[in-house]
């Protein structure tokens, strides 16, 4: 259910554009659920990832920017090429439970000139929500958002 920005355009249309907004909208409800009955301990349990969010840091993390109304990217099947600007979630390389949201597009989409933006609105919705978001530059001078679950204590 959770677009991580690198599968396939979702299908177009009205009704496509209806039933996957209705279905992000469950599977947030359904998270914030998970916070709500296992965060017992947490003043805002809404507030704190949940141990199931922290074990699929992508799963949770995607479906926390879509519900928020971000776009996710999209690569074509057949050729790999990306096909739509929006965000990209992956795994960290050598951090558990932590991942990388990128800001990306096809060649000429004008996303280098929306990363700066588009990933501090990403920072902020993830940070609405309990996790640690912070925006770096890496090689190139290409930013990305590091994500994890907050430290112990907070």
């Amino acid at each position: 259910m959770y677009d991580d920005g690198d599968g396939p355009p979702r299908p177009g249309g009205p009704r496509a554009a209806e039933a996957r907004a209705a279905e992000v909208r469950v599977a947030f409800e359904g998270m914030l659920q998970i916070r709500r009955l296992t965060n017992t301990e947490a003043p805002d349990p809404e507030a704190v990832p949940a141990p199931w969010e922290r074990g699929r840091t992508v799963r949770a993390v995607a479906v926390a920017l879509e519900a928020a109304g971000i776009t996710p990217s999209a690569v074509d099947a057949s050729s790999g090429r990306r096909v739509a600007t929006g965000y990209r979630v992956r795994e960290a390389a050598d951090e558990p439970a932590t991942v990388t949201v990128e800001w990306l597009g096809p060649p000429g989409s004008g996303a280098p000139a929306q990363e700066e933006s588009a990933l501090a609105e990403c920072a902020r919705a993830l940070a609405r929500l309990g996790w640690d978001a912070l925006l770096y530059r890496g090689r190139g001078r290409h930013r990305f958002v590091e994500v994890r679950p907050p430290h112990p204590g907070r």
